[in-house]
């Protein structure tokens, strides 16, 4: 039989992606991608450490970040994304581009980062109050607080799961739970942090619910890779990815909720 009409695989394009040792979530990093585009993951090395400030400095330290996009250049991506939120907001806003530098440098293609593309993504939005949810302890969380006011950005509320281990195994339902905790004032979008928080489903019920943009950091993070390739990315009914999912400010009735009373820190852990 002549097979010879087939012609071959289409192009390929690729994006790097150094994540942290304890990344548990490849599938759902892959859910935004278009067909086109394939995604070679690397991971840093193990230390043994638990979710803290702590780890998010060695597993951003510039020397781990380098090695880890050179082990890609063999494979020549076009882009490279370090998909961490805490490794990249823990020095700052500097920091984070400090880290940028590095890994281009590393592997001569431009380089994203997630707490980078959440700045990004904010602007693209024009959200100027944005609500937070975080598994982290209450240290990483303010250390996140701090990063996004020191873009200009108002934080209306914030909830904390408290977490320092197995972050990938939180369920949907506690997301969306916290969620609707920290949407109790006015907020132009909520965030969701970590790279290791399972959020692709959740997004669209959420910003159904609470007619705002969502925001999650893998989401972030490929959209803002994939925007550097001049492709989209794969997110229907996600108002970041679907212009056509996104609310007119002025027709935005905030959300529709029980009330909520206010929980002390402690309590939201």
């Amino acid at each position: 039989m002549d097979i010879s009409f087939l012609g071959g695989p289409r192009p390929q394009r690729g994006v790097g992606v150094v994540a942290p040792f304890d990344f548990a979530l490849d599938r759902e990093l892959w859910r935004w991608v278009p067909d086109e585009v394939s995604l070679h993951l690397t991971r840093t090395p193990f230390v043994p450490v638990e979710v803290s400030l702590d780890l998010a400095r060695l597993v951003s330290e510039h020397e781990t970040l380098g090695d880890g996009v050179r082990t890609l250049t063999a494979i020549t991506p076009e882009v490279v994304a370090y998909a961490c939120t805490s490794g990249s907001f823990v020095g700052g806003i500097a920091g984070e581009r400090a880290m940028c530098e590095a890994m281009t440098r590393a592997g001569a293609v431009p380089s994203v980062t997630t707490s980078g593309a959440l700045l990004e993504a904010l602007a693209e939005l024009g959200v100027r109050r944005v609500a937070l949810v975080t598994p982290y302890t209450v240290s990483v969380t303010r250390a996140l607080e701090d990063y996004v006011a020191e873009a200009g950005v108002m934080v209306t509320g914030c909830a904390f799961m408290g977490l320092t281990r197995h972050i990938w195994r939180v369920p949907y339902r506690d997301v969306a739970d916290m969620a609707r905790r920290a949407v109790r004032r006015a907020a132009d979008a909520l965030f969701i942090s970590c790279t290791n928080l399972p959020t692709y489903d959740v997004i669209p019920q959420l910003e159904a619910e609470l007619r705002i943009p969502v925001l999650s950091a893998n989401q972030v993070t490929m959209w803002a890779a994939l925007r550097r390739l001049g492709t989209r990315a794969v997110g229907p009914y996600q108002a970041l990815i679907d212009p056509a999912a996104r609310i007119d400010p002025s027709a935005r009735g905030g959300p529709v909720l029980p009330d909520v009373p206010d929980v002390p820190e402690q309590e939201q852990q």
